[in-house]
């Protein structure tokens, strides 16, 4: 097993937003705050990166709940456009 990328090929960046997808934030701006503090990165760039992720089959192998959740979520809001 490769320490950057894990034992899914994830890197360490993409495994550290999953995990940071699983977590529930409480208010307006906590989880931007959270973004911009543990993983360095602009809430943008953050958006930009799990929307790729969802579509990695790694990632779904690695956290399946997850990626299916925020697989859902993405799919009503198009449909609601």
């Amino acid at each position: 097993m490769d320490e950057e990328t894990g034992e899914q090929g994830l890197g360490r960046r993409e495994r550290d937003i999953l995990a940071l997808e699983r977590r529930g934030f409480s208010g307006p701006g906590v989880k931007e705050r959270a973004i911009r503090e543990e993983l360095g990165i602009a809430p943008v760039r953050y958006y930009q990166l799990l929307n790729a992720l969802l579509d990695d089959a790694r990632a779904l192998a690695h956290d399946p709940v997850t990626v299916n959740r925020l697989r859902r979520v993405r799919e009503r809001r198009r449909s609601e456009r």
